[in-house]
């Protein structure tokens, strides 16, 4: 019988993890966020995981975030 490498407890490596369109929450007793994530392998296999964040690198990401919206704002309008 011939097992896929997942099966013989291989696994395939990760390209990239992707947010899911769902909210992110905040638990407030072990203080950190919480973002449901979608791993992806080179095999093609997802999964689905959470991405577990402390308040510093919200706000981290936030700031990132924020310098990301206006430097493709600052590109749209280099095109126009």
């Amino acid at each position: 019988m011939n097992e896929t490498p997942a099966a013989q407890g291989v696994w395939a490596s990760i390209t990239h993890a992707r947010p899911l369109k769902r909210d992110a929450a905040y638990d407030h007793r072990a203080e950190q966020a919480v973002l449901d994530i979608e791993i992806h392998h080179t095999d093609g296999r997802t999964v689905q995981s959470v991405l577990v964040l402390t308040p510093d690198q919200v706000e981290l990401y936030a700031i990132q975030f924020e310098q990301l919206i206006v430097k493709r704002e600052q590109a749209r309008q280099a095109t126009r």
